[in-house]
């Protein structure tokens, strides 16, 4: 199956022109022609199948045909807020792999101890709609500008709001055990130098639960694929 993400479809006209860098990869990269079936997907639930009618470089027009609503919807929401990484490809292949193992929000956090300050979130949007197109996904993941700690946290959240850090902490305990399937979940990530004793301080107080991911020393962009991961598996059916 291919799939094309069409943000502004409109499924009530009956027909869909691609955008130009949709258009360009149907022609040139696929070489699709004139009567195949593709699906598109709105990235908001709906996955569509649909038969070319025309092909061009400039706009690949579509006939829209048979569509499912709530393709795959999962039965919790995922929002993993990490700190970005030095290296932005590392934040970029996070981003990737959470979106083929299926995350709702994606928020790049700004901490004490970041190394990196800035992030192109065009470009980290970018990343993510190549994953929802190449892992098959009818939802694609919200993509938040750089968010300061202080300011996420104090966000309200209708689920379990969890904080994975790296201080000797008695109360803490697995991921995998203080998670109930079906049950939305934010997980904070910090940086290579962890939250700051202030920020731990802050989220415990903003009714965060401390949680490990296990004995192993992680890297930033590997313990969020883990939660990612974790939160999945335990809603496996």
């Amino acid at each position: 199956m291919q799939l094309f993400y069409a943000p502004d479809v409109d499924f009530s006209t009956g027909r869909y022109l691609l955008s130009g860098e949709e258009s360009r990869h149907c022609a040139r990269v696929l070489r699709l022609r004139s009567g195949d079936f593709v699906h598109i997907t709105d990235g908001r639930g709906t996955l569509c199948r649909a038969e070319i009618v025309s092909v061009s470089p400039h706009g690949c027009e579509l006939s829209l045909g048979e569509r499912t609503e709530n393709f795959e919807k999962r039965s919790y929401f995922l929002q993993v807020a990490v700190a970005p990484t030095k290296n932005m490809d590392r934040l970029e292949w996070f981003a990737e792999k959470a979106t083929e193992i299926g995350i709702d929000r994606i928020t790049p956090l700004l901490t004490d101890h970041c190394e990196r300050r800035t992030v192109k979130t065009d470009r980290l949007i970018r990343v993510v709609t190549g994953a929802v197109k190449q892992s098959l996904k009818a939802w694609h993941p919200q993509v938040d500008e750089l968010t300061p700690f202080r300011e996420l946290i104090g966000q309200p959240f209708d689920g379990k709001k969890l904080i994975a850090h790296c201080e000797a902490d008695a109360g803490k305990i697995l991921l995998r055990d203080c998670v109930r399937r079906g049950e939305n979940v934010l997980v904070l990530i910090g940086p290579e130098g962890d939250f700051s004793k202030e920020e731990i301080a802050l989220a415990y107080r903003n009714g965060f639960v401390p949680v490990s991911l296990g004995n192993s020393r992680l890297r930033t962009e590997t313990a969020a694929v883990v939660a990612t991961h974790s939160v999945a598996f335990l809603n496996e059916k």
